[in-house]
């Protein structure tokens, strides 16, 4: 039986992302900078799930793009399991594409149209030389395809002649041809249509029960996130600001934030929610280039103190449980 700390697969250690602002017709002077991500500490064990929510332009996909080196940290660390990768060499790199992989939002424009599937798919299996022959290639291939619910027969069309689910299943395909061990799911469902994010999702839990896959599964929508997630961080313009097991982040939300989100999504039964009190937050969305101080949330929390326009709290645990949140109120 490992430990927690044998068991940790993926961790960030105080990282940051900051883009430049510039100005001038030229764009040649620095105005000032973006803090997409900032100051973000946060482990994924092996096996589990980690569903990162929050309000479009709150550095969720930047923050998946900096675990991928598809973008570069500005500070901080992240270790895969164990090793540093904040700055692979070209080398480290090509072997972190073999162990992580992405699943992109938009099933459509994330596949080159001028390939077909069996192309897309089997990519992968070229460039890292996992196929002896090209019989083997092309069984591969379609096993890969059986995996993710498409018929082998569809090898050899182009991703206009999919669906937008179908082309989804093609994205999945050809992130687990190479054998990874953890997959960033980058907001995977939100393009489709309801009926088939289910499906989606389903077969995202499926895999990860076959392959002993590791996601980190970005999104907005808290109803999928509860489905598929094992523990669930919620960030706030480029902080997480909670984080919880999702039995206990629905059941026991600490921070106002938090509350909010939760409040917004609408239970089925009419009576419980006619019942149920609304926790209404103010103003919108301060700008990343210019984010309040102290701590970033209390311009809109009906529950602020005088403290929170000072000091940013930090994010420490809540009683004896698993349960982390950066509120000076929780």
């Amino acid at each position: 039986m490992l430990n927690k700390e044998e068991n940790i697969l993926l961790e960030l250690d105080s990282v940051s992302k900051a883009f430049p602002v510039r100005r001038g017709f030229l764009f040649n002077s620095k105005r000032g900078e973006l803090k997409a991500v900032d100051n973000v500490s946060c482990r994924i064990h092996k096996g589990e799930t980690l569903g990162l929510v929050g309000e479009s332009g709150c550095g969720k996909t930047t923050m998946g793009r900096l675990i991928m080196n598809l973008e570069e940290a500005t500070h901080g660390t992240i270790s895969f399991a164990g090793a540093d990768i904040t700055h692979p060499t070209k080398s480290e790199s090509r072997g972190l594409k073999k162990e992580m992989q992405m699943i992109f939002q938009d099933p459509f424009g994330s596949l080159n149209p001028r390939m077909t599937a069996g192309d897309i798919i089997g990519q992968p299996l070229i460039i890292h030389g996992l196929t002896g022959s090209r019989s083997e290639y092309r069984q591969r291939i379609a096993h890969l395809m059986e995996m993710v619910g498409l018929h082998p027969a569809m090898t050899n069309r182009y991703p206009h002649e999919f669906s937008g689910g179908q082309r989804q299943r093609i994205g999945i395909a050809r992130a687990i041809s190479v054998n990874p061990r953890f997959i960033v799911c980058d907001e995977p469902v939100s393009a489709l249509d309801v009926s088939i994010q289910a499906q989606i999702i389903n077969l995202l839990e499926t895999l990860q029960q076959e392959l002993g896959l590791t996601y980190l599964f970005i999104a907005h929508d808290l109803a999928v996130v509860r489905h598929i997630s094992d523990r669930i961080a919620v960030m706030y313009l480029g902080s997480i600001v909670e984080v919880a097991n999702r039995s206990e982040l629905y059941s026991h939300p600490k921070h106002p934030y938090t509350r909010a989100l939760l409040s917004a999504v609408p239970i089925p039964d009419p009576e419980v929610e006619a019942k149920r009190e609304p926790f209404e937050i103010k103003g919108e969305v301060p700008s990343l280039e210019n984010p309040p101080k102290g701590c970033k949330f209390h311009p809109r929390c009906p529950r602020a103190l005088p403290v929170c326009q000072k000091e940013a709290p930090l994010l420490i645990r809540q009683g004896d449980t698993e349960h982390w949140a950066a509120c000076h109120n929780p």
